[in-house]
């Protein structure tokens, strides 16, 4: 499945990626089973891939990965609690900040890498406009996870981050003006993607309107499979409504030890005597860490919004 138009699937063979797209349909027997970009499917009917030719999905395979997000963190809302697959079957997850213009916001990444491993995604954070400001700041704030990175500038090559793609299906998220379609349309030339520019600081034009898989193409003579990667439009939050207290932990690995000696069913608020104050206070885990957790923990109960705030997220200059 390479994209999603309005009820209109685009697909290819799985053992012929280059074959013409086949638009489908979802079958009425699917039921209310969605389709979603990444899905392995079963088509039926007129599958040449000609102009005006349409066939039918008749059965979607397991997933081995389903990227999930909600509306909002506060799941006592319908809204918030209402779940969304973005994509499904990756197996890499590409966190897209840039350094400057807009700044990095530590809050959306902490984010995206709590849902990375709830859907046991790996994640890559992929930091731009490294012609700006350098990436020590961020590297800095997830110097405990040992975090796989790369750099991207204007005139860079992107010989690293295609070695970090290659063979993988990789979806990119990221908040709109930080260069992600740029990118996208570098990496896939054939892409097309819209390319905004950022109004104001902080603050970008949303570009991309629909997620859609792009094959990237084979570069010089490597015959290794350079791999698909999945655009997302750009975000202003990621709702983690669907993961539950618990498994936010999951997302900041450099606390859990701190939580070992904790009292038990602890739910590690400011307001009560959790194990991790004290973790932070002997200088074994970064204090910002701690309080973006913590956000995290009371978005979820309704005292925090999901939209990230820049003067909690952003890092200092």
């Amino acid at each position: 499945m390479i994209a999603v138009d309005r009820g209109r699937y685009g697909c290819v063979p799985l053992d012929a990626p280059d074959s013409p797209v086949i638009t489908a349909m979802r079958a009425r027997e699917l039921g209310r089973k969605s389709v979603v970009v990444g899905d392995r499917v079963a088509v039926v009917g007129d599958v040449s891939g000609s102009a005006g030719a349409l066939a039918r999905i008749v059965r979607i395979s397991e997933r081995t990965s389903a990227l999930r997000r909600t509306a909002d963190d506060d799941d006592t809302t319908p809204e918030g609690r209402l779940e969304r697959v973005v994509v499904a079957n990756a197996d890499q997850l590409v966190i897209v900040s840039a350094l400057a213009d807009p700044p990095p916001r530590t809050g959306f990444i902490d984010r995206c890498l709590v849902a990375a491993y709830d859907a046991d995604i790996e994640p890559l954070l992929c930091l731009t406009k490294a012609d700006l400001a350098g990436p020590e700041a961020v590297l800095d704030y997830y110097t405990e996870l040992d975090l796989p990175y790369v750099l991207v500038q204007p005139d860079s090559d992107l010989d690293d981050v295609r070695q970090r793609l290659a063979g993988q299906i990789s979806v990119l998220v990221g908040h709109s003006g930080v260069g992600k379609s740029t990118l996208v349309n570098r990496l896939v030339p054939d892409a097309l993607r819209a390319v905004g520019a950022v109004s104001a600081v902080g603050k970008g034009r949303h570009t991309s309107t629909s997620a859609v898989a792009l094959r990237l193409p084979v570069v010089g003579r490597s015959r290794k499979d350079p791999g698909w990667i999945i655009d997302t439009p750009g975000i202003r939050s990621f709702g983690l409504a669907h993961v539950s207290a618990e498994s936010l932990l999951h997302g900041f690995p450099d606390l859990i030890e701190g939580t070992l000696e904790d009292q038990p069913n602890c739910g590690h608020t400011a307001d009560i005597d959790c194990r991790l104050d004290a973790w932070v206070a002997e200088g074994k885990a970064d204090p910002r860490r701690l309080a973006s957790y913590r956000r995290l923990l009371a978005s979820r109960s309704g005292e925090h919004d999901a939209r990230d705030t820049p003067a909690e997220d952003d890092l200092p200059a």
